[in-house]
């Protein structure tokens, strides 16, 4: 079944990408990655008329959907370039790794939801969206494929984990929410050499909280 996408959809897409260009957006090609990746494919049918609205929107399983601006913030601070590998924690409906694969890059994802899991596997191999999704703990990260340029945590993490941290190639970049509960700063961190890091700090955020292990459901 082919997902429609009509001139409707369209139009309220450029209406949301000129309010995050409003909101301080800048950069050009992850704008044009939002305006490119339908956002109504990944949210259930009964949300679909809200789906350019910049607010989050539950997905199941106790997850969201992160509103847009937080998507194009996270990506924009990642500068992500064609070719880079990038490692995502939080699969979630997929929405964030499409965006990424959108701009070129090679994008391994983690959940820990297997039902999120099966979904968004099932729906990245039927419209060929040659994402790797893997249904493990993101807290240990994906040796595997390590080290990558990019890694984005896209749930709240008390600390950055510091499997993540080691798994990021030096010059590569992490951008994470950090912080307890109800409040997470956003911080963009910058590997120099081993265990030397930059750390920048990029405004508050409410995300929900990145678990440790797999949850069957």
């Amino acid at each position: 079944m082919e997902l429609s996408d009509s001139y409707k959809h369209k139009g309220l897409r450029q209406h949301l990408i000129n309010n995050l260009r409003i909101k301080g957006i800048k950069d050009e090609n992850v704008l044009d990655a939002m305006m490119n990746v339908p956002r109504h494919h990944f949210m259930d049918s009964s949300f679909i008329e809200y789906a350019y609205q910049d607010k989050a929107f539950p997905i199941g399983s106790g997850q969201t959907i992160s509103q847009p601006y937080t998507v194009a913030f996270q990506t924009e601070l990642l500068n992500v370039e064609p070719g880079h590998s990038v490692l995502e924690i939080g699969t979630g409906s997929g929405y964030q790794a499409v965006i990424l694969y959108n701009m070129g890059a090679k994008v391994y994802s983690i959940e820990r939801q297997y039902n999120l899991y099966r979904k968004v596997k099932l729906f990245f191999d039927r419209y060929n969206y040659k994402i790797k999704v893997f249904y493990r703990d993101g807290y240990d990260g994906l040796s595997t494929f390590a080290p990558f340029d990019r890694i984005i945590i896209t749930a709240a993490v008390p600390l950055v984990p510091e499997a993540l941290k080691r798994q990021l190639k030096i010059g590569g970049i992490l951008v994470a929410p950090v912080g307890q509960k109800n409040h997470q700063t956003m911080i963009r961190l910058i590997k120099k050499g081993e265990g030397e890091f930059i750390t920048e700090e990029h405004g508050g955020f409410i995300f929900v909280p990145m678990l440790p292990g797999k949850a069957e459901d």
